[in-house]
């Protein structure tokens, strides 16, 4: 046979070196297309980050907050948005945009979504646990709720239904639009202005002990005024005599039964659905179950979604299909409630007393704070 280069090309076996070299090369190509790839479909996906009405009114809500927390005796109810909550309020904004949920990741380019006003809103109370619900709720699928508060019907009424629109999320026509805002259950313009927009939205009021919740509230609100006075001398107009002052905003939300009665001539009861704050500790699952059905949505956010934390004292997130670290709400909680005298306390608890019973009556459900 005749000598041919080519076939002794083809004959020639790659030295060790040389196929190294080649496999470094092709491991190298591959990650580059690879990061190419990445890149077009993350591009591709990722949601319009465009400062929109939406996004500056996150932001003027955040600035507008000016009630602040500082905790309660090892409390999962302390990151509430309130009126001084600046940090939280920021950082509930930025972690809207992180923590968006992956079922509303699939479907920011679905054209079938639309910003629709909120079906149901969680209404109140002020330190009672709406930040808790909240966050459970939106671990649902079926559920695109708004971070930060809107307070639309209390303080931005006048900038119209549209402006609110805008504020809400995205969803589909299988999904319920949700937001928190607690001042509004307190606010006597607000049932008949969510009437005005819908006779059919669902209400949701999370309540907690209102002795507990008013000591709460105060301590919110040293911890960005260091200097107010003593929750006693706030308590009482005369001290001496006992007598309780029920124009300090942190005594009157307290009285539960008062507020009920300008909600119930808008909506009926059956709209309406009463959480336990204290509940939302002791059996998150179970008081989620009850919040699922009032919406009529599948039992999605059950006890395996809990990890109860018994150094911080309250249960945390975690996503089972995911199995990540338990996800606790916010740095401000478990931190303790001052010193009250115990005779403040009990004044305090045998006020409340008539006002717990009426609302026991008008809900049907003893709360068990007597």
């Amino acid at each position: 046979m005749e000598y041919s280069p080519f076939l002794h090309i083809l004959h020639v076996v790659p030295s060790s070196h040389v196929r190294n070299k080649l496999f470094v090369f092709c491991i190298m190509l591959s990650l580059w297309v690879y990061m190419i790839y990445c890149c077009v479909g993350y591009c591709s996906t990722v949601p319009n980050l465009t400062y929109s009405p939406a996004r500056r009114h996150e932001n003027d809500a955040a600035a507008d907050n000016r009630d602040s927390s500082l905790g309660a005796s090892r409390d999962l109810l302390n990151n509430e948005n309130e009126l001084d909550s600046r940090g939280d309020e920021w950082n509930e904004v930025r972690s809207e945009a992180k923590a968006v949920d992956d079922n509303a990741m699939s479907g920011f380019l679905n054209e079938t979504e639309s910003k629709k006003l909120p079906q149901a809103i969680i209404i109140g109370v002020k330190k009672g646990g709406t930040r808790a619900l909240l966050e459970f709720l939106r671990l649902h699928p079926d559920i695109r709720a708004v971070g930060a508060e809107p307070h639309f019907f209390d303080r931005n009424y006048d900038k119209g239904l549209e402006w609110y629109r805008e504020l809400m999320p995205k969803s589909s026509e299988d999904q319920l639009t949700m937001e928190k805002t607690p001042s509004y259950f307190v606010t006597r313009e607000v049932p008949s202005r969510i009437y005005s927009m819908s006779k059919d939205t669902k209400l949701i009021v999370v309540v907690r002990n209102p002795v507990t919740r008013a000591i709460s509230d105060y301590t919110q609100t040293r911890s960005k005024k260091p200097d107010i006075p003593s929750f006693e001398s706030l308590t009482f107009k005369n001290i001496s005599a006992g007598l309780i002052d029920t124009t300090w905003s942190a005594v009157q939300i307290g009285m539960y039964a008062r507020h009920l009665e300008r909600w119930l001539q808008f909506f009926p009861m059956e709209q309406l659905l009463f959480v336990s704050g204290e509940r939302l500790i002791t059996d998150p699952a179970g008081e989620m179950a009850r919040v699922q059905d009032f919406l009529r949505l599948r039992r999605v956010v059950t006890e395996k979604y809990f990890h109860f934390n018994p150094t911080k004292g309250f249960p945390c997130l975690k996503r089972p299909e995911l199995n990540t670290k338990p996800h606790c709400l916010g740095k401000t909680k478990g931190r303790t409630h001052p010193n009250i005298d115990p005779q403040v306390v009990r004044t305090l608890r045998d006020f409340y007393k008539p006002f717990n019973r009426k609302f026991y009556k008008m809900t049907g459900h003893n709360f068990g704070w007597d």
